[in-house]
């Protein structure tokens, strides 16, 4: 996939454009949205400045211009890969998604790749790995599954803590960038480029999946959940986390473009879609911005297994 321009094509532009992030870098908001109006007036076409523009009127107070700035870069990139749509939800100006565009999903972890291991483990304190292994462990003590699926196995750090207790790992993720990191690795049998929103495995095929800090960028999840459950042997094991949302509403969108849900309704997910709750527990999953993220760490398996 062709990356985001970061260039706008116009020299002139690009030093406004430096200057006014600057500017909002000091804090000085409005000074540095008015700049880079001032850029845009010489590269008009330059979707990813629209988009900053848009973040700059934002943290200035100026919602209203921020919606404009947000329209004019989904007119230019209508792929939505900045994720203006999902700004233009958090200001209320567009109705609520129950998931994002899966371009952004993937432009963000291209992007993010290479730096995607230390930013988690090293700076926000990243324990989701660890936290369900825990969880795998105490509901199958002793157990080696013959066949596991990582959806959204990133880099594979969540591989790493699967592979000394199962035979054929299997890893899915919608970023080509991110499945490179970990095919170098050497942890995994299979990998392959798939988008959670229509991914569909085998039925019966598969005696544990993981999603591993995946489903904040997923929202609804009756689709992945009903799909899982098909895909499970009858003695087999669902591992996943989720961004804690203390309700009522089932899952929302944060101003970090990330979705947390509510327990109430990850519970109602999985018993609809044929399987229980065997453990659910509350933990500090990373931290963002100096802050512990609360989740939740569950794992479920078909109601009548097959024996």
């Amino acid at each position: 996939m062709k990356p985001l321009p970061a260039s706008s094509g116009d020299l002139i532009a690009d030093r406004r454009a430096d200057y006014a992030e600057m500017l909002f870098a000091n804090g000085e908001h409005a000074a540095a949205a008015e700049l880079m109006l001032s850029a845009l007036e010489l590269a008009p076409a330059w979707a990813m400045g629209w988009f900053r523009l848009g973040e700059f009127q934002e943290a200035a107070g100026a919602v209203t211009e921020a919606g404009q700035a947000w329209r004019m870069a989904l007119k230019l990139e209508p792929a939505d890969r900045p994720g203006a749509r999902l700004k233009l939800q958090l200001i209320g100006a567009e109705p609520a998604a129950a998931a994002p565009p899966s371009v952004f999903v993937e432009t963000l972890f291209d992007q993010y790749a290479d730096e995607f291991d230390h930013a988690l483990v090293e700076t926000l304190g990243y324990r989701v790995p660890q936290l369900l292994e825990q969880a795998i462990r105490a509901a199958a003590p002793g157990r080696s599954f013959d066949r596991a699926v990582d959806l959204g196995c990133g880099t594979g750090l969540m591989g790493e803590k699967l592979r000394p207790f199962v035979r054929h790992l299997e890893g899915h993720d919608i970023s080509a960038a991110m499945l490179k990191k970990a095919e170098a690795r050497k942890l995994y049998d299979r990998l392959e480029k798939s988008d959670l929103q229509d991914l569909v495995l085998p039925p019966a095929s598969t005696d544990l999946v993981t999603a591993a800090d995946v489903f904040m960028y997923v929202g609804g999840l009756e689709r992945v959940a009903g799909m899982v459950a098909a895909a499970l042997t009858g003695d087999g094991l669902f591992a996943f986390t989720v961004e804690k949302h203390d309700g009522p509403e089932d899952f929302v969108l944060r101003e970090t473009r990330r979705y947390a849900h509510w327990e109430g309704y990850v519970r109602r997910v999985v018993e609809g879609a044929g399987m229980k709750i065997g453990s659910l527990t509350e933990d500090t999953i990373r931290m963002d911005r100096a802050e512990p993220v609360k989740g939740l760490i569950v794992t479920a398996g078909l109601v009548a297994p097959v024996r």
